[in-house]
């Protein structure tokens, strides 16, 4: 057989489970997760490699209509994805009823030419029924190529998945080195854990408006010193943040570290600072400087 290639972007509303997707098809931690929408910023390439098939998948972040620049640069790396695709998985939570969200959504993959996937995520936390009626709700929506029913953080279904993708890919060439699994740095995964351990300890206190910048990086006998500053919107987040008598940016720090020791596989001290930019989210010059700007003309 041949060799085959191609891309799969992986779309979705916010909070859908695409990175857990992505992670699941992978078998490592390549996207950070939380239980807060638009946790995803970047378009994450995912790259699985045989002797037979590249496929190379593109986490993106939730679909949504935006208030922020931040939030239609997002959805401008979704797009540009979009129309490099061959498959697309639309991922869908089933514990989630329809409603204008996917509406907005359907609109815009309307005048694809991949191959669309009905994905339908956390199936483990509903009934046959409800699924069955998901199913039907939906593929009166949509044409799809194929409905795929999954729970991605259970990993159940992803094979079944992973098979009729492949089967799907045109025959082509190896666009990636065969040891590369991902496009994305040491420091951009640096900085995402620290934001995913922010989001986790935070909960609803700290909304979105965070961001990480690594201010200072060395190594020294095997081990590295990293310094991040932890950017947020608000004076009243500050004392959330920091916590009483620094708890709550100690058990950020802490959790950090230890992952960021199993990604590196070396021993890593941290330091975290915090400080204020108020509405940084809608200021270009920011966004460009934090790295949420790539798909921009």
């Amino acid at each position: 057989m041949d060799f085959k290639s191609g891309f799969v972007a992986i779309i979705g509303r916010p909070n859908s489970g695409k990175s857990t997707l992505l992670n699941a098809i992978m078998q490592t931690k390549l996207a950070i997760v939380s239980d807060k929408p638009q946790t995803t910023r970047n378009n994450i390439l995912g790259i699985l490699n045989t002797d037979a098939y590249q496929v190379v998948f593109v986490d993106t972040p939730g679909v949504h209509k935006p208030k922020t620049a931040l939030g239609r640069s997002m959805n401008k790396g979704v797009y540009s994805s979009m129309q490099d695709a061959d498959v697309m998985y639309l991922v869908v939570d089933v514990t989630k009823p329809f409603g204008s969200g996917d509406e907005f959504l359907l609109e815009r993959i309307k005048n694809t030419h991949a191959k669309v996937y009905l994905v339908l995520n956390k199936v483990d936390l509903i009934t046959r029924e409800q699924l069955i009626e998901t199913h039907v709700t939906w593929a009166s929506k949509f044409e799809f190529k194929e409905v795929i029913p999954i729970s991605a953080k259970n990993s159940d279904n992803i094979d079944e998945l992973l098979q009729v993708t492949i089967a799907d890919l045109p025959e082509g060439v190896q666009f990636y080195p065969t040891d590369m699994v991902s496009d994305r740095s040491d420091d951009f995964r640096i900085k995402e854990i620290i934001r995913e351990k922010v989001l986790f300890y935070t909960r609803e206190e700290i909304p979105h408006g965070v961001a990480v910048v690594i201010e200072n990086k060395e190594e020294e006998d095997g081990i590295l010193y990293l310094q991040a500053l932890i950017i947020f919107e608000r004076k009243s987040q500050k004392g959330i943040l920091i916590g009483k008598q620094g708890s709550m940016i100690k058990n950020i720090r802490l959790a950090a570290q230890r992952e960021l020791k199993q990604l590196l596989g070396k021993k890593v001290t941290l330091e975290l600072y915090v400080r204020i930019e108020e509405n940084w989210r809608n200021k270009e010059s920011k966004l460009n400087e934090l790295g949420y700007k790539e798909y921009d003309e």
